[in-house]
């Protein structure tokens, strides 16, 4: 085997435009593609230099039911000052929590997909 990354993960969602405000303006993802092609628009945010991108695949771009994504780790240097970011924009934030690998927490994007945010702990040493 020869896998060297995961290209995308797939965000199915409802209102493309509506998600892209929140992946781009409030979780300051850049976009790297928005194209128009059938069946629909192939649309990917990602962190600046990040190899894998998430894909916000609207209706008729497969057969993916808005919401349903789960367990998207999302790797940030300050969990807590990203988490107040969230809840100023409105969404529901559970945690941070301290945990042996760094401080987490969950929310869900505009259409309910469930992401955590993630700082790990050799990140924490020093910022007691």
């Amino acid at each position: 085997m020869t896998i060297t990354h995961a290209s995308f993960v797939t965000l199915p969602v409802a209102d493309q435009d509506r998600a892209l405000r929140f992946y781009r303006d409030v979780l300051g993802l850049e976009v790297t593609a928005d194209l128009q092609m059938p069946p629909g628009r192939w649309l990917q945010v990602a962190p600046e230099g990040a190899q894998t991108v998430l894909t916000l695949s609207g209706p008729g771009m497969g057969d993916f039911e808005p919401g349903s994504a789960r367990g998207i780790m999302l790797v940030t240097t300050d969990v807590d000052a990203d988490c107040a970011r969230l809840a100023e924009a409105g969404a529901e934030v559970q945690g941070p929590d301290e945990y042996p690998w760094g401080r987490m927490a969950s929310f869900r994007d505009p259409d309910g997909n469930g992401l955590m945010l993630l700082t790990e702990a050799h990140h924490q040493e020093g910022r007691q």
